[in-house]
């Protein structure tokens, strides 16, 4: 079996799962990807893929996006994209992944935390976090989950919206990269599979989401949430 259609069954699979709660799938993705990509195509790679696979999973749920919030996350993105690929090479994000968990974790189930922090939280402030660290950082996507999880109950809307959202955050990381000069057409026949692998994952994820409880969906989500936040967390350490 040859590297492509291995990776593009991959992307099927992982497509499927954040089809079904929402997200999950790229981190799985992008845990593996280095046995198989240099690392200088890693990120490029996992983004345009990522894209594709939210990009088609907000289309099979146009319905249920909550269009209100892209506004302010749009321009929320354009300003972190631009503040953040400026000063990329001048700063140290080490910390950030553990600033983004500690966040995650005490969001999800810290009452008094989220009292205090409501007034500061905004669909512009997690676009600037979550578009403009996504240049360097991989763990970014759960911020607008977080976020959509508390202002919504419905699932159908929780996770079109936020496919919408990292959508929006993985087609700015390609352009970025597009203008830096990675030649994605380096990897057509590879990103053809994959990007096919995550439209059908889209798609199987789409409908198999009908088939959960949205009480037990939201139990699902939160767990998933709080374990990749411990992810991120451990990730600054190890």
């Amino acid at each position: 079996m040859t590297t492509e259609i291995l990776l593009g069954i991959i992307t099927f699979f992982t497509s499927t799962i954040a089809g079904v709660v929402g997200l999950g799938g790229g981190m799985i993705l992008i845990a593996i990807l280095p046995s198989f990509l240099p690392l200088n195509a890693l990120i490029p790679i996992h983004g345009l893929t990522q894209m594709t696979s939210n990009f088609s999973r907000a289309v099979f749920g146009y319905k249920d996006v909550q269009y209100q919030v892209l506004p302010k996350f749009i321009l929320g993105s354009l300003l972190g994209v631009g503040i953040i690929s400026l000063i990329i090479y001048h700063i140290s994000l080490e910390y950030i992944p553990l600033f983004i968990g500690i966040y995650i974790l005490l969001s999800l189930w810290s009452s008094k935390f989220n009292e205090k922090i409501k007034k500061f939280e905004s669909y512009f402030l997690i676009g600037f976090i979550q578009t403009g660290v996504s240049l360097v950082v991989g763990a970014t996507g759960p911020l607008s989950m977080t976020l959509l999880f508390k202002d919504y109950e419905d699932k159908n809307k929780v996770v079109a919206t936020g496919a919408a959202l990292m959508a929006i955050t993985h087609i700015f990381k390609v352009f970025v990269f597009i203008f830096f000069g990675f030649a994605f057409f380096e990897y057509i026949w590879l990103l053809l599979f994959m990007i096919i692998g995550a439209i059908a994952g889209s798609y199987a994820g789409t409908k198999l989401r009908d088939k959960i409880d949205g009480k037990k969906f939201r139990t699902l989500l939160k767990v998933l949430l709080s374990l990749l936040a411990i992810k991120v967390i451990g990730s600054v350490f190890i």
